[in-house]
């Protein structure tokens, strides 16, 4: 029997585990899919954006690979500091895989990053996703004016958040208290703001013209500042998304130019606008002990290498709510070997290397393997990569770890799993609650009314 940890139930450790179950070469393999929440599917359920209904089915898929009989679902278990290390993993299994994603946010190193009301956009998201590490967190929406630092998908959710209706959300799974919190939100401009060209910008288009059906809701862009891209002007050598996008872009531009009018008014009796602009540098968040209030940037230019430079002209945007998305960035792992640089763990084919030399049994999968990029079904490709190494490696590796049930060795090491009965009982009391509240499934936001809900069935898988 070949038992394989995998840590981490997001699309990279599913999938991982789902590779390692379908292949013919070790059939008598057990999976154990280890998250420190008790809820499976990684970002899926904490990252995707709660009105992305059709992204969010994809946990159908990975439910699928977590009730197969040679998978074992075990939330609640600790990996790291605190927690399991690396060695005590190994003493329970032959190889343990780490799927363990990107967790932190990138930093952008300028004056008043962290002034009060500057947030990590990750910050923002887990909020309005029900992380429970993030049910301390408040957000208040008094301000105007909110600045998204970036140009990304989660940039763009973010800005789609602030400026969607509550009555569409209240048919989401979103928690009662940032439901509550977007209904009174007063933001009435948006600006997402990046520092390199439209033809650059990381959004899809499927996110972007998302922006342009919001009711209530009018996108700006400025021609000047999409003119001032090469590619702009010549779209053909793009890739098909980015001449998409420059498609979208253009439309709104000549719109506005051709017919400018200020936003209808929506459901709630107010308009709302999302400024796009782009070559603006983020130099410094303006503001002091009691708040931000503007966002101080340097207006760039093409540098004729792909990158921008520095003009020396700077432009002040107002904001009392600033959100910085400039991506994720892999953590250390303790007992694992860190590439500072790159946010990732050294690896060759998923065998995590020290010094050159593999670890016996201890791979990656995902971004902490490659970095944060791709989409989902970038994971795929990666996690079957691991697979085969592992499985290669398999002679070498079957029977190396204990032969004590690892559910019964983890709570001998004072870890209180939660098996996939857990889950199932979460599932139940949010859907439970949601329709207590007249909505349907709704998030359980903390820890406590998970373990809770998780506990309050007898643990038999």
């Amino acid at each position: 029997m070949l038992r394989v940890a995998v840590i981490g139930s997001g699309p990279s450790g599913v999938y991982t585990a789902q590779s390692l179950i379908e292949q013919q070469t070790v059939p008598d393999i057990e999976v154990y899919v280890l998250d420190r929440l008790p809820c499976p599917y990684g970002l899926v359920r904490y990252g995707v954006a709660p009105d992305h209904e059709k992204i969010k089915s994809l946990q159908n898929n990975l439910r699928t690979v977590l009730e197969h009989p040679k998978v074992r679902f075990l939330g609640n278990v600790e990996v790291g500091s605190p927690g399991l290390g690396v060695e005590e993993l190994r003493e329970i299994f032959d190889a343990v895989v780490f799927c363990v994603g990107a967790a932190t946010d990138r930093h952008l190193g300028i004056p008043g990053e962290e002034l009060p009301g500057s947030h990590p956009a990750t910050e923002f998201v887990a909020w309005y996703s029900a992380h429970p590490d993030a049910a301390a967190v408040r957000f208040t929406f008094a301000a105007r004016s909110a600045v998204v630092i970036g140009v990304g998908n989660v940039a763009v959710d973010v800005a789609r958040m602030l400026s969607r209706g509550a009555d569409e959300l209240a048919a989401t799974d979103m928690p009662q208290g940032p439901l509550g919190a977007l209904a009174d939100s007063r933001v009435e401009d948006v600006w997402m703001v990046g520092r390199r060209g439209p033809s650059q910008a990381k959004f899809t288009t499927k996110e972007l013209r998302e922006l342009g059906s919001l009711p209530g809701t009018e996108v700006l862009v400025r021609p000047e500042e999409l003119a001032l891209d090469p590619a702009y002007r010549d779209p053909g050598g793009l890739p098909a998304v980015g001449r998409r996008n420059v498609e979208v872009l253009r439309d709104w531009a000549e719109r506005a130019a051709a017919a400018p009018a200020g936003p209808d008014a929506g459901a709630e009796g107010r308009g709302r606008r999302i400024h796009l602009r782009f070559f603006l540098r983020p130099v410094e968040v303006l503001g002091d002990a009691t708040g931000v209030r503007a966002v101080r940037f340097e207006r760039t230019a093409p540098d004729g290498r792909g990158g921008v430079a520095g003009t020396g002209e700077f432009e002040d945007i107002e904001g009392q709510l600033v959100l910085r998305s400039v991506g994720y960035r892999g953590t250390p792992q303790p007992g694992l070997p860190f590439d500072e640089t790159t946010g990732t763990v050294p690896h060759l084919a998923g065998r995590v290397l020290r010094d050159g030399t593999p670890l016996t049994g201890v791979y990656v999968a995902g971004w902490i393997k490659r970095g944060p990029t791709g989409v989902i079904g970038s994971n795929r490709p990666c996690a079957k990569e691991t697979a085969r190494s592992l499985l290669a490696d398999a002679p070498a590796l079957t029977g190396r770890g204990s032969a004590e049930d690892p559910l019964a060795a983890l709570i001998r090491v004072g870890q209180r799993p939660v098996p996939w009965p857990g889950w199932l009982a979460i599932e139940t009391a949010e859907a439970e609650w949601g329709r207590g509240l007249g909505r349907g499934t709704v998030k359980l936001p903390d820890w406590a009314g998970l373990l809770e809900a998780a506990h309050s069935v007898e643990m038999t898988r």
